[in-house]
């Protein structure tokens, strides 16, 4: 409400209290009093009023005025803010750019020192070839007249020669051809002296070589020496009290023989022979395991796949110490000692592995008596003897060495020497007798020598065996080679492979699967005679304990 509506409205009541004194003023006088008393009261509160209307006004206009000033300060800040910030951003351009420009300059700089580094150095090598050229020009000048001085020097040397000569030939009364042919003479003198002695030389050296000779015609006396020799066969029979004791190990249903087999990995042939079993495989190991596997079954009359595994498993610890047993033994009759422990296993490992049909610790055996046998009759001294019986006993150990390893067995077993602290020489032998590595001593061409001399008899060997043995070694790795297979075993000859899978991981449909796959592998990767017939078993067995 403005402040000329405050006036109107005053001077109304004024205006009016005025009009209402003069109207009433024909009445009595405390009328009159009364009105000028309300009157009064109604000016004051007017006042009153006007006053409150007239501060409520100003406060708004205080409160406006604030509000006007506040926003243009505002905006006044905003507008400052809003310059700084675009006067700060042209100052970081301004910087950026006299960094830029600066950057510029010391990279111009740079060049520029560069350019002049390069040119003071093509300066430096302008001079340092001028001062070549110029010294290269003086030695060609003194060359050339060193050259000069030469060829006048050799004229004056050939006609001082030629003086000689004619003053040679005044005083010895003979011309030049004369004095040739007397050179000559003197000449071919000295050249007969010294035939004489290259003759008297070469018989010398030629009896060196026949006593050579002489040795090499006696080893291979020893090479064309013959003995008996028995072929090893791939069957161990099994002796029975009575053939009743056949159906017992049978089993119901034929479940003990199975229980066996798949425990050691050898077939079990049981016929019409009277009181006999007859026990098949291609690893000597696995049959000797069945054969006393066997035995103490028997002996103990309790018959059932859980005993035969248990007796299986007690036997095949049992069989790893007696093959140590061999090794001592074998050791201690060819009187060699500090033989390391596992050598000495490897060694008795050899009685249960056979080569071409040929057992291989005899062979290995015979091959180091027939070392030691070389290395004295040529003239080695004993401490090379000795090599020489231990090279021969060891340079077969890599077939029967425990490694997975695609290496042939000579290297193999030289490897195996050498982790095993074994002589140097001995090693190269070992690693030497079947040409795969060079030679470096005596003692290896002796123990190739005596390598051949014992497989070299008539008889010793039987390469079809050998050849056998490897085709069922290789149908069984075949198997072994797919994923949750636990065992595989070769039987018939190869002309079945029985497979056992782990039950817990594989399922019938996957045990079908598997079975034609191994024998499609078979066909497309290995060679072999008729049909092999690919057997899988998966088996779940349920076992527990009353206590």
């Amino acid at each position: 409400m403005g402040l000329e509506t405050i006036i109107g409205i005053v001077g109304a009541l004024v205006v009016g209290a005025i009009v209402g004194f003069f109207a009433k003023k024909s009445s009595d006088k405390p009328k009159i009093e009364a009105a000028d008393r309300q009157a009064d009261e109604i000016i004051t509160t007017a006042r009153l009023k006007a006053k409150d209307i007239q501060a409520d006004a100003e406060k708004k206009n205080e409160s406006i005025k604030r509000k006007k000033i506040g926003e243009a300060k505002d905006k006044f800040s905003r507008l400052k803010s809003d310059f700084e910030s675009y006067k700060g951003d042209q100052k970081v351009e301004m910087k950026e750019r006299e960094m830029e420009i600066k950057s510029l300059e010391n990279g111009l700089k740079q060049k520029q020192d560069k350019l002049k580094s390069q040119q003071q150095s093509l300066d430096s090598k302008k001079a340092d070839f001028e001062g070549k050229e110029a010294e290269l020009k003086t030695i060609r000048e003194n060359l050339d007249k060193q050259l000069k001085i030469v060829s006048k020097k050799k004229e004056d040397l050939e006609n001082a020669n030629q003086k000689h000569i004619e003053a040679l030939e005044k005083v010895a009364n003979l011309s030049e051809a004369d004095a040739k042919e007397e050179l000559l003479q003197a000449v071919k003198s000295k050249a007969e002296m010294d035939a004489m002695q290259i003759v008297k030389d070469t018989i010398s050296q030629a009896k060196v070589d026949a006593n050579k000779e002489a040795k090499k015609i006696v080893i291979q006396s020893i090479q064309r020496m013959c003995a008996e020799y028995t072929i090893e066969n791939t069957v161990s029979v099994f002796n029975l009290e009575s053939d009743d004791l056949k159906g017992q190990i049978i089993g119901r249903e034929g479940r003990n023989i199975r229980a066996l087999e798949a425990a050691t990995g050898a077939e079990i042939v049981v016929d019409d022979t009277p009181e006999a079993i007859i026990i098949s495989g291609f690893d000597a190991i696995r049959r000797e395991v069945c054969r006393l596997s066997l035995k103490r079954l028997v002996a103990d009359g309790r018959i059932h796949p859980a005993r035969i595994e248990e007796v299986v498993a007690k036997t095949r610890k049992e069989l790893d110490e007696q093959i140590v047993e061999i090794g001592q033994r074998t050791v201690m009759e060819l009187d060699i000692h500090g033989l390391n422990a596992y050598l000495v296993k490897m060694v008795g490992r050899m009685r249960f592995r056979s080569s071409y049909g040929q057992n291989l610790l005899k062979h290995s055996i015979e091959t180091a008596y027939l070392c030691a046998s070389m290395a004295a009759e040529l003239g080695l001294n004993p401490k090379q003897v000795k090599m020489a019986k231990r090279a021969g006993l060891l340079h077969d150990i890599g077939k029967v060495s425990e490694e997975d390893s695609e290496l042939p067995h000579a290297p193999l077993g030289m490897k195996i020497c050498e982790k095993h602290g074994e002589n140097a020489v001995i090693c190269n032998a070992v690693g030497a007798h079947h040409d795969e590595i060079e030679m470096n001593n005596i003692i290896s061409p002796i123990v190739q020598a005596c390598d051949a001399i014992s497989g070299a008899r008539p008889g010793a060997r039987r390469e079809i065996l050998e050849s056998y043995l490897k085709r069922i070694g290789e149908l069984e790795d075949l198997a072994l080679a797919h994923d949750n297979v636990q065992k595989a075993y070769a039987m018939q000859a190869g002309r079945e492979l029985r497979v056992i899978v782990e039950s817990e991981k594989v399922t019938d449909q996957y045990a079908e699967d598997l079975s034609f796959m191994i024998s499609q592998k078979i066909q497309d990767e290995m060679q072999y005679p008729g049909q092999v017939k690919v057997t899988v078993i998966r088996e779940t067995r349920a076992v527990n304990f009353a206590r």
